[in-house]
């Protein structure tokens, strides 16, 4: 029988130049990023007060990062986890000189979720070759997050559905280019935005509904 696709904010994590590395160098910040994205990943967790798999269905490492592919009742949010770990990278520079930073994408896409040969969960996918597309933009400036014309449409109803945030990226100083259209190594036409926050910083996902705190009367 075949499983249905879902569709969900997927983010690209790139870490610049990082095959250049020397073996020992690559092993040395491969583990530093795994570590401590790992502490902001469950830090948000504890802030929003939801399980693993309420935010992340899976992550798929890549020969220069890895995907995260979130869970779909978080459409809208993948573009804020990408700029939190924007924020995070900064602090990992100032521990390895040869660090030069992560690009990240953010895409809201199609993907299927597979059992691989391991018995492990792995996703395949049209939304993670899309989402792989805006990283190769060249001259993509390291302290923003590039997002597809449909990671920010799910932004924007996100934000309307969560008023809060909205409040919460003006407080930032959130901000985003004009559309921007480009060809991609097989000339397929793809569009998006960049953003960033000029206060950066770690914005945990929202609390679902059953942990919402009760309403004063």
């Amino acid at each position: 029988m075949r499983k249905r696709a879902i569709t969900t904010d997927i983010v690209l994590i790139d870490i610049i130049d990082f095959s250049r590395l020397q073996m020992d160098e690559q092993l040395e910040i491969i583990s530093y990023l795994s570590l401590t994205y790992k502490k902001m990943i469950l830090k948000m967790l504890k802030a929003s007060g939801i399980p693993m798999d309420k935010m992340l269905q899976g992550m798929i490492p890549t020969g220069d990062g890895f995907y995260c592919i979130l869970h779909p009742s978080l459409r809208g949010f993948g573009p804020l986890l990408g700029l939190s770990f924007i924020h995070f990278s900064d602090f990992i520079a100032k521990e390895y000189p040869y660090f030069k930073g992560i690009r990240v994408a953010v895409h809201t896409g199609k993907v299927h979720h597979f059992e691989d040969i391991l018995g492990n969960e792995n996703f395949i996918g049209d939304g993670l070759n899309e989402c792989a597309r805006y990283v190769e933009i060249k001259n993509l400036v390291v302290s923003t997050v590039i997002i597809s014309d449909s990671a920010y449409e799910s932004l924007q109803a996100f934000l309307t559905l969560h008023k809060d945030f909205h409040q919460l990226l003006e407080e930032c100083e959130f901000r985003h280019s004009s559309l921007h259209t480009f060809q991609d190594k097989h000339n397929i036409t793809h569009s998006g935005y960049l953003i960033w926050m000029r206060k950066g910083g770690i914005i945990p996902p929202p609390k679902p509904s059953w942990n919402a705190a009760p309403k004063k009367h």
